[in-house]
């Protein structure tokens, strides 16, 4: 910490960081060694610019300002009245959102639009702030604490890169990636990629494969970063739905607007402009800095008129249809969707350090983003997260104690798993299994999957496995008599074997009986799944 990076200067060999660093009053410079170098470090990354690596998207979708403050009072109001996390409030006085990151410490971000270069981040100073906080939570706090006012702008972009020099420099995070906050896919997104680069960066690191399998993070996640950015852009939209139905077009606000027909503030300029590019054209550039806020200014406050109890009121022609308006769009869930468990869980690659079904590559993350919730459905082939069953431990009958097909996992250490049912065919496999895995210095953990209640009278797999004793036995639990056995679920006959890697994503799959040499197969499994180019002798 308290080092700034400043250069980056690689050969094949070795990275070198330049940083500088202030020690007694003193701004001193130092070089950093390494053989790799992650830059997850955020949205404007100082690694990602210093290795020339564009952004790709949309730009500066909006402009706001974040106030960091407390108030154990409002908190204490919310969560006894009130209680939620997102408060989208638009009143005569103001529009903001209000996120309440604890509601029994007090502690919230306030977002609120802002408009350069007629605003200035100095206009938002502390009292400023405190008064627009009362205007819009409506309550009369008298312990605020604002505590960081900073601008941001909006952008929904991709880096053209995930990984460069030479396979050992890589951006993770918001440096590869910067979404609208609509929905959670910015840490979402952030918390995948260190998922896949980990093990990958061990296996490294441990000499198990070679600096190409890095390249696969990039192959595998850039694809996700791209759909996640369409995606949420689509709920960024769907949220300004609201605000536009009430008759305050954020993209007006934003951008200007064109003439009259329920556009922000009702007021007629040129076609086809909006409020804040006329001003900033070259026609209202001409105008003196303080006539321009003024007109600004006074434009939004007639906008925030439309929310008057005068104008949105049933007894009121047009805000009666604009109600009306209002709930149809919160009944068909066309509003801003808080929950994608496809997207956060059921998301798959579909080429990279896995072996696909077949040479074909499937177009899955062609499909345009609706930014409507769909259902999540868990699925085997390969790239996809392995699904989840609840199993427990065969031959402990008096041991109630069930856990999930995904803690099979190991989670401390570069181990795949591989799962098979309890045939003849399927052992022959996990032996060969276990002989490739040591070849490729790499651990191996079996696990069989027994039915339910027919693996009682069984006693596990020992003997078939031996002198291997890195396996499990378990067996499935019931659900109900319609539920689908493991085999069922994954899609697979129970003569088939699902490989997982290390990240629980599913690296190969076999649907059915693995025929001719099961020690060929499965060196060609890993060879492809770690990069490694192997002959056998």
């Amino acid at each position: 910490m308290g080092h700034e990076c400043v250069s980056i200067k690689y050969n094949d060999s070795c990275i070198t960081v330049g940083a500088c660093f202030v020690k007694e009053g003193k701004k001193i410079e130092r070089n950093i060694n390494c053989t790799i170098l992650i830059g997850s470090d955020g949205a404007g990354s100082t690694v990602r610019k210093l290795m020339g690596i564009e952004m790709r998207g949309e730009r500066d979708l909006q402009n706001l300002v974040s106030i960091h403050f407390f108030s154990q009072n409002l908190g204490h109001y919310l969560l006894h009245d009130r209680p939620g996390m997102l408060f989208f409030i638009f009143n005569t006085d103001a529009i903001g959102v209000l996120v309440a990151h604890d509601l029994n410490q007090g502690e919230f971000v306030l977002q609120v639009p802002f408009y350069p270069p007629q605003q200035n981040i100095k206009d938002f100073s502390f009292e400023v702030c405190k008064e627009l906080i009362l205007k819009l939570v409506g309550q009369n706090l008298v312990d605020i604490d604002v505590v960081d006012i900073k601008p941001w702008v909006m952008h929904a972009e991709v880096a053209e890169e995930f990984v460069s020099g030479g396979n050992r420099i890589i951006l993770a995070g918001d440096a590869a990636h910067r979404f609208p906050p609509a929905g959670g896919f910015g840490m979402n997104t952030g918390i995948q990629d260190a998922h896949n680069l980990a093990w990958k960066i061990a296996c490294l690191v441990k000499g198990i494969a070679p600096p190409s399998i890095l390249r696969t993070y990039e192959m595998e996640r850039r694809p996700i970063a791209i759909f996640n950015t369409a995606l949420s852009v689509q709920n960024f939209k769907a949220a300004m739905s609201v605000p536009s139905a009430l008759g305050l077009d954020p993209t007006v606000a934003n951008k200007g607007f064109s003439c009259i027909r329920h556009r922000i503030y009702n007021l007629c300029f040129y076609a086809g402009l909006t409020v804040h590019q006329i001003i900033n054209s070259e026609v209202g550039s001409i105008l003196p800095s303080g006539l321009q806020r003024a007109l600004l200014n006074g434009i939004f406050t007639i906008g925030r008129a439309q929310l008057s109890e005068y104008i949105l009121s049933e007894r009121n022609p047009l805000g009666s249809s604009r109600l009306v308006k209002l709930q149809r769009i919160f009944d068909e869930g066309k509003s801003l969707q808080l929950q994608f468990p496809t997207e956060d869980l059921g998301f798959r690659y579909l080429q990279g350090a896995l072996v696909p079904d077949s040479d074909k590559v499937p177009n899955a993350l062609k499909e345009t983003p609706t930014g409507l919730r769909r259902n999540f459905i868990p699925s085997a082939e390969p790239g996809s997260r392995l699904p989840h069953m609840t199993v427990k431990v065969l031959q402990k009958l008096s041991n109630k104690e069930t856990f999930s097909t995904l803690d099979l996992v190991s989670g401390n250490k570069i181990e795949f798993l591989l799962i098979v049912a309890p045939k003849k065919q399927s052992y022959d496999l996990a032996r060969a299994a276990f002989k490739v895995a040591k070849e490729f210095k790499v651990s191996l953990k079996v696990c069989v999957i027994w039915p339910h209640r027919v693996a009682e009278k069984m006693d596990g797999s020992r003997a078939a496995l031996i002198p291997n004793t890195n396996y499990i036995d378990v067996e499935e639990v019931w659900r109900s008599s319609s539920s689908l056995s493991w085999w069922g679920i994954c899609q697979v006959t129970d003569r088939g074997a699902i490989l997982v890697r290390p990240d629980e994503h599913i690296a190969w799959r076999a649907k059915s009986e693995v025929l001719g040499d099961h020690v060929l197969e499965m060196e060609k499994v890993f060879s492809l799944v770690l990069a490694i180019k192997k002959t056998r002798v």
